[in-house]
C-alpha cells in the first residue's frame, strides 16, 4: 500500500508555473516548501496556503492546495480567520519584507499574542522587486533606490528581533540558498504547536540590494551551544554586527488559539444557554 508521499509525487501545482526572474531566490524556498510538505505525509487537500501581493504573493498560486491570493498586507489576518474556523488545516502564509514587515507589519503583534497555530514565511530581498525596486523596511541606510535617489534615510528594521520582542513561540531565520536549512527549519515550523516564523533572506536578482555574494560573505549558522530556550541569548545573536545569523533562534511551547478559545466554549456552554445569552440583549 501506497504512503501518501508516495503518491504524491509533487505538490506544486501542473497548470500554473512560476513567472519569478531566472535566478529568484524564491525558486529555492518554493522547492523547499515542496519537500516539506513531501517530508511530512500531508494529504493536499489539507493544505491551505495564503500570501499576500509582491513576487511572494505568487506563491499561493503555485501549489495544488487550497489557497488564498490576499490583499496587500492582509495575508495574516486572513490566515487567522481561516485557520480559527478549520483548525484541521496546515495553514502556511507567505509574505515577503514589504507585505510582511510595512503595511501587514502590525498584524504580526496580534497574531503572536493569539498564538495563532499557522506559519508565516517572509521573504526578504532588501527592496520592493515587483514593482520597480522602491525602498523596502529593511532596505540599509542610504542605499539609493526608486524612492530614495539621494539614499534611504530611514533604518531599516530588525526583523528576528521584533519577532522576539512580540513573544512569537517559533522564530528562526535561513536563507533561500540553503536548503538543507530550509528544509530543516520548515520541518520543524510547520510541526510546532502555535504561531511559528521563518524568516527567509531570499535575494532579488533585477534589483540587487542583497546580492547572493554579499549574502554569502555575511551569512553565519548561530553557535551549537545556542539555547534555544534563551531569549536573552537570542536577542544577543539578532542584533549582532558581526554576521547575520541563522538558525532556530528561539522556540517556546505553549497553548494555542484554538485550545484557548475551545476553552472560552466550554465555560459559556456550562454557564448559560443560548436564549439566556440572547436575552441579555433585550
Amino acid at each position: 500500500m501506497k504512503t501518501i508521499s508516495q503518491a504524491v509525487k509533487t505538490y506544486k501545482s501542473k497548470t500554473i508555473k512560476p513567472v519569478w526572474c531566472p535566478g529568484c531566490g524564491d525558486y529555492g524556498v518554493l522547492a523547499a516548501l515542496d519537500k516539506t510538505f513531501k517530508a511530512l505525509e500531508f494529504k493536499p487537500e489539507d493544505i491551505a496556503i495564503v500570501s499576500g501581493i509582491g513576487c511572494s504573493g505568487r506563491f499561493s498560486h503555485y501549489f495544488n492546495s487550497y489557497s488564498l491570493h490576499g490583499t496587500h498586507g492582509r495575508a495574516l489576518p486572513t490566515a487567522t480567520g481561516l485557520k480559527t474556523v478549520r483548525p484541521d488545516l496546515h495553514v502556511v502564509t507567505i509574505g515577503g519584507d514589504g507585505d510582511g514587515l510595512s503595511i501587514g507589519g502590525g498584524h504580526i503583534a496580534h497574531a503572536a499574542r493569539k498564538n495563532v497555530d499557522l506559519t508565516y514565511i517572509i521573504l526578504d530581498n532588501n527592496v520592493y522587486g515587483m514593482t520597480k525596486g522602491q525602498s523596502s523596511p529593511t532596505t540599509p541606510l542610504e542605499y539609493k533606490t526608486k524612492t530614495a535617489p539621494y539614499g534611504v534615510y530611514e533604518e531599516a528594521l530588525n526583523p528576528i528581533a521584533m519577532f522576539l520582542a512580540y513573544n512569537i513561540g517559533y522564530i528562526a531565520r535561513t536563507t533561500s540558498t540553503d536548503s538543507k536549512g530550509l528544509l530543516s527549519i520548515l520541518t520543524e515550523a510547520i510541526q510546532h504547536k502555535g504561531f511559528s516564523m521563518v524568516y527567509v533572506m531570499s535575494p532579488c536578482v533585477t534589483y540587487s540590494v542583497l546580492p547572493y555574494a554579499k549574502l554569502k560573505d555575511i551569512v553565519a549558522p548561530l553557535p551549537e551551544d545556542h539555547d534555544t530556550s534563551d531569549k536573552m541569548s537570542a536577542f544577543k545573536y539578532a542584533y549582532s554586527d558581526e554576521h547575520m545569523y541563522t538558525g532556530v533562534f528561539y522556540k517556546e511551547e505553549k497553548s494555542c488559539l484554538n485550545e484557548r478559545l475551545q476553552e472560552v466554549f466550554n465555560i459559556a456552554k456550562i454557564s448559560k444557554t443560548t436564549s439566556e445569552i440572547m436575552a441579555e440583549f433585550k
